[in-house]
């Protein structure tokens, strides 16, 4: 009877172990898109100021500037691909082994593990600096 009530358990502290390293990830891909919408962010800011000033005749030439705001927005759409593409292949893997393991026994498999919210919050977070790199380039 001990052994069972250990065996449960273990069980259930595993099939938990997953549900925390599904919110690790997301917590790791949520630090990923706070740091690419601040480069987003800051690469717009730079290169509105400087088109501004350019259209109010405050400066002559602001090409530096308009290259480095295209730059970081740049910059910051790469990283959230690369965050978003790392994630995906991190959860597929996730889900695998919990399936795994749900089909030999040893965790309980019941409970759904749902799509990542933050996932899609970092595809639309995406769209939204493509559309801001492609209003900066055209």
């Amino acid at each position: 009877m001990t052994d069972d009530v250990s065996t449960e358990l273990s069980r259930r502290r595993t099939g938990m172990s997953f549900q925390r390293t599904r919110l690790s990830a997301d917590r790791t891909l949520m630090s990923v898109i706070r740091t690419a919408i601040s480069l987003i962010g800051f690469g717009f800011t730079i290169f509105q100021v400087f088109e501004k000033a350019k259209q109010a005749a405050l400066v002559t030439s602001a090409n530096a500037p308009r290259n480095l705001g295209i730059a970081l927005v740049a910059l910051g759409i790469g990283m959230l691909v690369l965050g978003i593409v790392y994630h995906v292949q991190f959860m597929v893997g996730l889900r695998k082994t919990r399936a795994d393991m749900a089909a030999e026994g040893l965790i309980h498999g019941e409970s759904r593990f749902p799509p990542s919210m933050i996932l899609i919050t970092a595809l639309a977070r995406l769209a939204i600096g493509i559309a801001a790199i492609i209003s900066m380039v055209s």
